[in-house]
């Protein structure tokens, strides 16, 4: 089934998220729908930085709007030919620019996986939260009911007032006739004050089931405020940075419109009191003495429900950004606020105005911005009917401040540890009621180059992990470490919100080992922020740990999620696993040395006869951006008398093309995907201590033939360290091997040469990778 197909059959929630994401005019929807098929077979990325490719796509792209306007003609459909041809137009515009067209394409098909991602998350969310689920769900039971009970209360009180201005209009024209009446005497004045007693008793019910129902108003405000809409933020921050977290407000919305129509109620009950009163009273009348009272406690029950119901539903992000809460000065970025209380008459009455760091810290150095673009949008209805004010097109600059701003102290923080916070004004007003209100975002990093992102993430998470404080902008001044459960719990959210799949107890307490050494339990330990992102060398845990993030998700999501990469696993262990394992077996795991590196480890029975684990130099995203990860573990061999491939058995015990055969490409020559640009197929193979890439040949090599050997992939070398050799040929004979592929025949010009001076490849193969210092 196709991305689109999938997409397409998503339940009402994402397909909302579709919808938002083709509410621009950069790539129609329509385009999308009707090209599907072809736009998901091209190579974007690729374009994005390939100006020839880019091009060809390009040119593409207009031929099938072309084809699919003559497929309207003939279907006589009007509106669709007009719509395609203005979209041709509009495309026309990147004939200057086609790589930026291929990165726009790029960029949406990348935000397409993550709402299947997000979708596909549901059900392992259901799973990690059973517990917790089953909580939240009797806690939503019993606010539920709590709240059918508000509404049965203030219906009941609404037939009181019935009843009372009943009561009311009797005796208010009994009063009336009795004065008409031509007798002086007064023998019905006991009567009258019966019905004043009267009166005055129902009037006492009525404010006692007042305040009755506000005690119960009270109490489920606490409850939405104090409890409901805190887990919600915490759970919002943690969502921020990966976490499954569920941070739909539809449940919230409903509760608080609930407990606010309610309050809209009682303050008419009190006003038709007031009238009441207007036309009857008396001495010790206690709706005089009360209502004061209780007009005040009303008041201020809405006010407090109204003020925690502005929220920021999307937290400011950047539409290529590494995650939310990190902007770039100069590019846009997107936020939006959501009012929780959902009353037809306030549909575009609400104007929302957007500032910066109204209480920035008094920092030396601390800089200071200005929001420009759209910075005022009107509350208005979405198409799931909730009040939003959808910002899409907001940038930061900048304040020029002579030098840098002046602070109250010495603290000084690096750009990546300032923290912003916008600012969200509107005003209330609906039937005599007039609040303020005010939502903020959670802190924002704001850096000014792309190379600052990876750092700048790093703050983002370490904040939302320990801080439960949103609005502590003084955070990294005396930054807290973060105990070892928090810790491994925010690494595994990065896999889980990148892969769909998270990391298992036996890889984070390698993870653990290598921050912390040996322990009986890790749950005591510490990490320091230092440790994890400020060290003075430029590869902190961070950088390491992001750079296998990044790999895994550009080059080896499909393996990752099928388990196929054991990932995180010490250089010990692997031998511990492997050894007791027939010859063939490896395991896939990532370097501990090389950032961003990945290899792959097998066991050989040596000459004594015992087990023998050799470890391969650890690919790149180099390599890996020319030939996939599990087409080199296809091709890869040892040459010996007969060239063979060592890795049989995916440990513990798959077979090797049972693991792997599904993602193996068919093709070969001018129609590989991966090698389109060489006429002869590159295999790594292995001739005493020294890896190589060759080509094979269709006749076996005879004695004194050259075979001219490449170290690294498609005739790339890299890397080398400073006693490798110098690249050199190598001679022996070649036998067919017969589990690969019809080889085609090569011509001295076809043979693969060097293609620069540095050397990917450690001359000695089999590396002991040296492990980071152990403790913090």
């Amino acid at each position: 089934m196709s991305q689109w197909e999938r997409l397409m059959q998503l339940p009402a929630a994402f397909s909302q998220q579709l919808h938002d994401l083709y509410d621009r005019e950069a790539l129609p929807m329509d385009v999308r729908h009707y090209l599907a098929a072809w736009i998901e077979s091209q190579q974007w990325q690729r374009a994005a930085s390939d100006y020839d490719l880019a091009m060809v796509l390009f040119q593409a792209l207009l031929e099938n709007l072309d084809i699919q306007y003559s497929r309207f003609v003939q279907e006589e459909s009007f509106l669709m030919q007009h719509n395609i041809r203005r979209y041709k137009q509009n495309f026309q515009r990147y004939q200057e620019y086609p790589c930026a067209l291929a990165n726009t394409v790029y960029w949406f098909l990348d935000k397409e996986k993550e709402i299947l991602q997000t979708a596909d998350l549901a059900e392992q969310v259901r799973v990690l939260q059973v517990e917790q689920g089953g909580f939240e769900t009797s806690t939503q039971r019993d606010i539920d009911r709590r709240m059918a009970s508000l509404k049965n209360e203030v219906q009941c009180i609404e037939h009181t007032m019935m009843c009372l201005e009943e009561q009311q209009d009797e005796f208010d024209f009994k009063y009336k006739t009795y004065l008409l009446e031509d007798n002086p005497a007064n023998p019905q004045q006991d009567r009258f004050q019966l019905l004043i007693n009267k009166l005055n008793y129902s009037r006492k019910r009525a404010l006692f089931d007042l305040n009755k129902l506000l005690d119960r108003a009270e109490d489920l405000i606490n409850v939405l405020v104090n409890k409901e809409m805190l887990q919600w933020q915490r759970r919002q921050q943690k969502s921020c940075i990966g976490a499954p977290d569920r941070v739909c407000l539809d449940q919230l919305e409903k509760w608080f419109t609930c407990v606010a129509e309610c309050l809209f109620q009682v303050r008419e009950f009190l006003s038709k009191l007031e009238e009441l009163v207007g036309k009857i009273s008396y001495d010790d009348d206690p709706v005089k003495a009360q209502k004061p009272f209780l007009q005040r406690r009303t008041g201020k029950l809405l006010t407090d429900l109204l003020k925690s119901s502005f929220v920021v539903e999307t937290q400011p992000s950047m539409p290529q950004g590494k995650g939310p809460l990190v902007l770039r000065t100069g590019v846009q970025f997107s936020v939006k606020t959501r009012l929780l209380i959902k009353f037809p008459e306030l549909n575009n009455s609400m104007k929302v105005n957007i500032s910066m760091d109204r209480e920035a810290p008094q920092i030396k150095g601390y800089r200071h911005f200005n929001v420009l673009g759209t910075t005022s949008k009107a509350l208005s209805e979405s198409q799931s009917r909730s009040m939003v004010a959808d910002f899409r097109h907001l940038n930061l600059k900048e304040q020029k401040t002579g030098g840098g701003g002046k602070g109250a102290n010495d603290i000084s923080l690096s750009v990546t540890e300032e923290l912003h916070i916008l600012y969200f004004n509107t005003l209330f007003e609906l039937k005599g009621m007039s609040v303020e209100l005010q939502a903020t975002s959670l802190p924002v990093v704001i850096i000014s180059n792309s190379s600052q992102q990876q750092s700048a993430w790093a703050s983002v998470l370490w904040f939302n992990m320990l801080s439960k404080n949103t609005k502590d902008m003084m955070f990294f001044a005396q930054t807290p470490a973060a105990t070892w459960p928090q810790f491994g719990e925010m690494l595994s959210w990065q896999f889980l919100s990148a892969t769909q799949l998270g990391l298992n107890d036996a890889q984070l307490e390698m993870i653990a080992h290598r921050l912390f050494g040996k322990q009986q339990s890790y749950n005591i330990c510490s990490v320091t922020w230092s440790k994890f992102s400020k060290e003075n060398s430029p590869d902190t845990f961070w950088v390491w740990f992001d750079s296998i993030v990044v790999m895994v998700k550009t080059y080896l999501e499909n393996l990752w999620r099928d388990g196929l990469i054991m990932g995180f696993v010490t250089k010990c262990k692997e031998k511990l696993l492997l050894k007791k394992k027939q010859k063939g077996t490896f395991l896939i795991r990532f370097s501990e040395s090389v950032i961003g590196g990945i290899t792959f480890s097998w066991v050989e029975i040596g000459a004594t006869g015992d087990p023998e684990v050799k470890t391969i130099q650890p690919f790149t995203k180099t390599d890996l951006s020319q030939i996939p990860f599990h087409e080199i573990i296809r091709h890869f061999l040892i040459l010996k008398e007969v060239p063979q491939n060592p890795l049989l058995y995916l440990y513990p015990d798959t077979p090797k093309d049972e693991a792997f055969g599904k993602y193996y490409a068919d093709m070969s020559g001018n129609d590989s995907p991966y090698l389109k640009y060489i006429k002869t197929r590159l295999v790594f193979v292995l001739k005493g201590d020294t890896l190589e890439a060759v080509t094979p040949l269709t006749t076996d090599v005879t004695e004194g033939e050259l075979l001219q050997a490449m170290n690294g992939p498609c005739g790339e070398i890299a890397g080398q360290s400073v006693d490798s050799p110098e690249p050199h040929l190598v001679t022996g004979n070649y036998h067919h091997d017969p589990m690969l592929c019809d080889s085609v025949g090569i011509s001295a010009d076809d043979l693969l040469s060097p293609s620069n001076s540095n050397h990917f490849f450690d001359p000695e193969i089999f590396i002991n990778e040296p492990l980071l210092p152990a403790s913090l």
